[in-house]
């Protein structure tokens, strides 16, 4: 990319000594202590019997390779930049009650729990009141309210990140006659692991004590939320 686009043709944005600092020419010519590696000569000399042979042959340093693509085959582009998750908005600490805005569970509310390092915000329902399990969600799709929890006495385990959400892949060896005739049939549905429905179930148990000091608070976190007609939710206070 040019250092000083051009604004109409002739004409870049930047004047010359401007272009002249930006490449840095100022600072002079960068001298290292370190000796240049030799670069490897690309032929070699090497003797070869017999009387017609010619007695010497050059040999390449480094052997072509045996294949080569028919097609110039373009080379991605290297990029040195790393992607960093996206800061935590000032209005979602844990505790803070969610309304979930798009996937299966969107209009239930849900009790937010922490960040994981990918960026998405760790939720639960709980599932003993509104049916809505552990899981991730991002936070573009989540309406943040007033309304929290205390949940300094719920202990959150360090198993909890993104790894703990991921699918193991099963592939079981199937014929292809077996493939024909399932074709069309829902597949079987795999059980939930235990560990996962006691890690559920722990964390239920305490946030479910917690609710329990606020009243009507579980009757509020039960009840889905939805716009009626009329109703615009940048004119709502949540």
């Amino acid at each position: 990319m040019a250092r000083s686009k051009e604004l109409v043709p002739g004409v870049g944005r930047l004047s010359r000594s401007q272009v002249f600092v930006a490449r840095g020419l100022h600072k002079g010519i960068k001298k290292s202590d370190t000796p240049a590696a030799e670069t490897p000569a690309p032929h070699v000399e090497k003797s070869i019997g017999g009387d017609k042979n010619g007695g010497k042959r050059l040999v390449p340093t480094t052997k072509a390779p045996r294949f080569y693509p028919a097609e110039d085959v373009r080379q991605p582009k290297k990029s040195r930049k790393s992607p960093n998750p996206p800061s935590l908005r000032s209005s979602i600490t844990p505790g803070t009650v969610l309304i979930l805005l798009a996937g299966r569970y969107r209009g239930k509310r849900v009790v937010f729990l922490k960040q994981l390092t990918s960026g998405l915000l760790l939720v639960t329902g709980p599932f003993k009141i509104n049916g809505v399990p552990l899981r991730r969600v991002n936070q573009a799709y989540v309406i943040a309210t007033s309304t929290s929890v205390d949940v300094s006495a719920v202990k959150i385990d360090d198993k909890l990140n993104d790894a703990y959400f991921t699918k193991t892949a099963t592939k079981g060896a199937r014929s292809a006659e077996e493939e024909f005739f399932e074709d069309g049939k829902p597949k079987a549905k795999q059980p939930l692991p235990e560990s996962k429905t006691a890690d559920q179930k722990e964390i239920d148990n305490s946030l479910i004590a917690a609710i329990k000091k606020t009243e009507n608070l579980s009757k509020y976190l039960k009840a889905s939320w939805g716009l009626s007609k009329g109703q615009f939710p940048h004119q709502l206070v949540f």
